[in-house]
């Protein structure tokens, strides 16, 4: 499998394109994580905080260990899946696009790595937009791309 042409590629993403120099397939990132050194359940109120200073809402809390032992009887880390959204920038995306609800909200999960660490990560906009042919798309992403990044850094 290789990456489609940059022309059809959401903001022909630079950094892959200039990875590109032997036309080999570069694996790209679709997410970025940060690990932090605090409880499961104030790094969740933490991380909602920091993504509301960003202009995000939480839309869903998805409890996934919860959930994995309520279906499937089994035992799994504390592991969050915050649906996270900027209503401005949904708003634009979806004038752009009607069908991009099916990629939304952003998730950002928040997983417990050890006693008082955890790791959060979120998805990177413009990776999961690259299968949508909509190039009206290319600077929302990259606007909600930053400010994501912004809250994952901060964190």
């Amino acid at each position: 499998m290789s990456l489609p042409d940059a022309g059809n590629r959401i903001g022909g993403n630079a950094c892959a394109n200039a990875a590109l120099t032997d036309q080999t397939e570069v694996p790209l990132s679709y997410h970025f994580s940060k690990t932090i050194e605090m409880p499961m359940d104030r790094a969740i109120e933490h991380v909602t905080s920091a993504l509301a200073a960003k202009g995000f809402g939480v839309l869903t809390t998805i409890d996934v260990s919860a959930t994995l032992k309520k279906k499937l009887d089994v035992d799994f880390r504390p592991y969050v899946i915050l649906g996270a959204c900027n209503p401005t920038f949904a708003y634009k995306a979806l004038q752009s696009e009607d069908k991009i609800g099916t990629m939304l909200p952003c998730n950002v999960i928040v997983q417990q790595i050890d006693a008082g660490r955890v790791e959060v990560s979120a998805v990177d906009p413009i990776s999961s937009m690259q299968a949508v042919d909509n190039p009206g798309l290319a600077p929302i992403a990259g606007e909600v791309r930053e400010l994501l990044r912004q809250v994952v850094d901060g964190l």
